[in-house]
Formats: structure tokens, C-alpha cells, sequence
């Protein structure tokens, strides 16, 4: 069973701050929305319930959403904080013994039938999930909602319908078909791939997810192409397995900049980071491989930008460089500067035994070189970024079906 964790309003919630007069505003009632980045879209992130019901919507144009509600009140946005706060969850549901996969901030699956052993039931199972999210020494209780179904599509539509702390599970067959089939067209929104077909669906009049996969997957394949055979797949109860994601280590150093908030000091500051984080003994003599740069800024909010570098670096001075242009993204004056390793690569000091054949020696370095190039390139655009050509039958009439795309073993 695939278990859904659902924590409505996540950003909104984070940047609002807890026990802020925002988060008691948010909890009265008021219309909240949290504000584009400066120098983005002009688009407004996660609203409150009052802004929705008068008809702001995420993703909206500012403009349009100050016209239908014009006391709509804007919280700074803060994706460092948002971050922060969301790599704490996680970290809270993977001690449980959970291997995640995040979609993004406030939503996250995982498998339940492993963490049997370790909890007992499945409702055991449920309830420590439940419990590791509103530990007070961990995240704070976020009112996350529980869901449970055979596949990844099911167990999201069982979370969102949940309006208690009680979880809500679906059998497999078909039961949560029959139940996806009364659930709202909107629900594929949660999905990047999908999202876009829900305007055109409505105006042709669908509005369950029911109606939409009477309409047969050859007809949807044929007016929307990939995207409209995966709405049928999702409406039929048909997902894809999960693939959580890799633990991955990280290094952090901040400081507070005080006067040193733009320009040159500014950049000395950074220069200070990157010294520190090569000198943190837990590198071990890795190299880096990607980083991220964060800021909280002096009037409020955060900033971040994720850098990957061409090529696994640990020269100061060239990890400086590549940085130290992307302050020149700064939306506003920093009072905190902070620097984070996210990706390591090999070692400096790997290197070839001394005496070995030519030919093995030569075979073996561009072997290296490849898996280097490798790991790069998914660290830039994700793991199916790199993938390798499997011939399956070759003697097809269908070109589809002689070669398929697999991912390179690491």
C-alpha cells in the first residue's frame, strides 16, 4: 500500500510563521496569499481558504487576484525557511523507517507494507506517521492529512478527502476505482503532466474523474496527446511505482553579513563560506558537485539559487567565481548569508595504480570519465536524465518497440 502525507497550505503556513498575527489572521478567516518572488512571474503561490472561496487560485496572475479580491493581504514569500521546514518533515517520516518520495513542499508517499515489521499493522503504520509530524521536539504539528490506496494517484484523492486526523485508506481492485470515479477532475492539478488538461476538460463539460475515463483512453490520447492517456491511467486507478528518493549528505555554513549585505563585502562573505565548507572535516576530501546559495533577506523573506557546476570542483577560488555571480540575483539587501553542499563527487585523491597496462589503464579512465559525466548531468537535470538504449526486438515493424530507454546503472 502506498501511504500519501498531505499538509494543506504548507508554504503558506510557513511563511505566515506560527503564532504570528498572519497564522491567527489565517486561522480567522482573512484572505491570505503568499506574494511572487521579486524579479519572477507575477504569480501568487498557496492562498488561504478565504482567498479560494472568492476565487484566487494558485498560480494566478497578482493582477487578476487583487481584482477579485482587493483585501488580499500578501506574505513575503520564503523558500529557505519553506525548505528548512520541509527537509524537517522528512527527516521526521524517514526515521520512522520510511523511504519517501517527496513531490513537492507539504506532499510526500512512501510504502507501508515494509514498515510492517517495525510497526506491526497497518494502522500502527498510519498512526506513527501521524505521530512523527506532531512531535514537539521535531516539526511542529503541521495538521497533516493521511491517505492510503493501492497506487499513487488513489492514496493522494483518500488524503485530500480526509477532514480529521482519522486516515482514510483504499483497497486495492475494484473498490478505489469505484471511489475515484465520484472525485472531482480537479485532482489532476496535483500533477505537473496533467494540470494543464482540466481547463480544457471542464469546458467540454467532464467534471469526475469518472466522466473522464468513460471517454475511453484512444479518444484522450488522440485530442491530448501523452498527457491525455495519463489522466485516463490515473482516473482507472493506474499509476506508475514510486521511486523514493536518495539520501543524499549535506554541509551547511551561514553567516550574518551586517553591514556587508550587497556588493563587494558581500562577496568576501561568501569568499569566508566556501572556506569554511571545504574545511569541514565531514568532506572528506570530496569534491562538490552542486550547491546551493540562500539569503534571508533584511526585509523579510528568503532567497535561494541552486548551483551545479561544470564539472565536481574543490579549488576556493573557482567555487567562489561561480557564485559569486549569482549574487548579482539578490533581490534585496541580506542578513544572513548561507552556503549549502548538496551534491559531493569523487575524491581528490583518487587515482590510478601506477603500474598497469596501457590498454587497461586507458579503458578504465574513460570508464571514470563516463560515470563522472554521468552523475553530472543528472545532477543538473535528474536522474532520467541520463539514460541508455536497450535493443528489445529488433526485428518489430513498430520503431517504438525495437529500442526502449533504461537508466544507467550507477
Amino acid at each position: 500500500m502506498i501511504v500519501c502525507v498531505h499538509i494543506p497550505r504548507f508554504e503558506l503556513s510557513v511563511a505566515a510563521g506560527e503564532g504570528s498575527k498572519l497564522a491567527r489572521q489565517t486561522l480567522a478567516g482573512c484572505a491570505l496569499a503568499v506574494a511572487p518572488l521579486v524579479g519572477g512571474e507575477q504569480r501568487v503561490g498557496e492562498v488561504s481558504g478565504a482567498a479560494e472561496a472568492r476565487g484566487v487560485a494558485r498560480g494566478m496572475l497578482l493582477g487578476e487576484a487583487l481584482a477579485r479580491c482587493p483585501d488580499l493581504v500578501l506574505v513575503p514569500g520564503d523558500p529557505v525557511l519553506v525548505a528548512e521546514a520541509w527537509e524537517a518533515a522528512l527527516g521526521a517520516l524517514e526515521a520512522i523507517g520510511a523511504a519517501v518520495e517527496p513531490a513537492r513542499s507539504g506532499l510526500v508517499y512512501f510504502y507501508s507494507d515494509a514498515l510492517r515489521a517495525l510497526h506491526g499493522t497497518r494502522e500502527a503504520t498510519l498512526a506513527a506517521a501521524a505521530r512523527a509530524l506532531s512531535q514537539p521536539a521535531g516539526p511542529r504539528s503541521w495538521g497533516a492529512r493521511i491517505g492510503g490506496g493501492p497506487t499513487r494517484f488513489c492514496a493522494l484523492a483518500a488524503a485530500l478527502a480526509v477532514r480529521s486526523r482519522r486516515p482514510l485508506v483504499l483497497d486495492g481492485g475494484g473498490e478505489a476505482r469505484r471511489w475515484l470515479a465520484g472525485r472531482p477532475l480537479e485532482l489532476l492539478g496535483f500533477r505537473e503532466d496533467t494540470a494543464a488538461l482540466i481547463e480544457p476538460l471542464s469546458r467540454l463539460g467532464v467534471r469526475t474523474l469518472g466522466e473522464l475515463a468513460r471517454l475511453g483512453r484512444p479518444a484522450l490520447s488522440d485530442r491530448f496527446g501523452a498527457a491525455g492517456a495519463l489522466a485516463h491511467r490515473l482516473a482507472c486507478g493506474e499509476d506508475t511505482p514510486l521511486r523514493p528518493r536518495r539520501v543524499e549528505e549535506r554541509l551547511q555554513e551561514t553567516m550574518e553579513v551586517d553591514d556587508a549585505s550587497s556588493g563587494e563585502a558581500l562577496k568576501r562573505v561568501l569568499s569566508v563560506l566556501v572556506d569554511r565548507l571545504l574545511a569541514r572535516s565531514e568532506r572528506r576530501g570530496r569534491t562538490l558537485r552542486a550547491a546551493t546559495l540562500s539569503a534571508r533577506l533584511a526585509a523579510g523573506g528568503g532567497w535561494s539559487e541552486r548551483v551545479v557546476f561544470r564539472q565536481a570542483l574543490c579549488d576556493s577560488e573557482r567555487i567562489w567565481l561561480a557564485l559569486s555571480v549569482r549574487l548579482l540575483l539578490l533581490p534585496a539587501p541580506a542578513a544572513v548569508l548561507g552556503l549549502t553542499a548538496e551534491r559531493f563527487g569523487p575524491p581528490v585523491s583518487a587515482q590510478n595504480p601506477l603500474f598497469e597496462e596501457a590498454r587497461v589503464a586507458h579503458r578504465a579512465a574513460r570508464a571514470a570519465r563516463l560515470r563522472e559525466a554521468v552523475a553530472q548531468v543528472r545532477a543538473v537535470a535528474g536522474q532520467d536524465a541520463a539514460l541508455r538504449a536497450v535493443c528489445v526486438d529488433p526485428d518489430s515493424r513498430v520503431p517504438e518497440r525495437r529500442v526502449v530507454l533504461a537508466p544507467i546503472p550507477e
